[in-house]
């Protein structure tokens, strides 16, 4: 595409003229894309599925070229001819652009990064909040596809005995677990000396 865009942008006698039912297919093509993207995005947040969010944006994405060719196709029609070769140009370097970005989301997620800093902090705020919970450390994050894996060490009384403590630390991964994208807690507990 980008290439026969650049030709024709070499030659513009080469450019046909275009008819006016193109027009109207990608005006046609522009709204059924547009719906199908609204509610894929929904399903695919419902779902907790990227691979739907993409496939979402997939779909925004030909709706946004369908809007390009239409302004090219009207271009043509009325005798700018050059505004074919620049609309398949633009649509060609959007099809790029959306290839690499989603490209590079699915590298960091098969390399297991780890979630943003306000995540981690609302993670570590909801565990500090747990009754029993004496402090919070050592919390560590990873993505597995669109899931959150935590690790992390809690500090409980150091005079609670066991069921306690795991009592406490059952409570703590509960309350994380309550977040739609987490998929595990693991907790370590540190017996510290509670204020009196």
């Amino acid at each position: 595409m980008l290439w026969n865009a650049v030709v024709k942008l070499e030659h513009p006698e080469a450019i046909q003229p275009v008819k006016l039912i193109g027009l109207w297919v990608a005006l046609g093509a522009l709204a059924a894309k547009e719906l199908l993207f609204r509610y894929m995005l929904a399903v695919a947040e419902r779902v907790r599925s990227s691979m739907l969010v993409a496939n979402a944006w997939h779909a925004r994405s030909d709706a946004a070229s369908s809007l390009v060719v239409a302004l090219g196709i009207v271009g043509n029609v009325f005798g700018y001819r050059l505004l074919d070769p620049v609309a398949a140009l633009i649509v060609g370097l959007m099809v790029t652009r959306m290839g690499w970005h989603f490209g590079w989301e699915a590298l960091h997620d098969l390399m297991d990064r780890a979630v943003d800093q306000e995540t981690v902090e609302a993670i570590h705020q909801t565990m500090l909040e747990t009754p029993g919970v004496h402090g919070v450390h050592d919390v560590k994050t990873r993505r597995m596809g669109d899931m959150i894996l935590v690790d992390v060490h809690l500090e409980v009384d150091a005079r609670a005995n066991v069921r306690q403590g795991h009592d406490i630390a059952l409570e703590a991964r509960r309350r994380v677990m309550l977040r739609r994208d987490v998929l595990n807690v693991m907790t370590h507990v540190d017996p510290v000396e509670a204020p009196t």
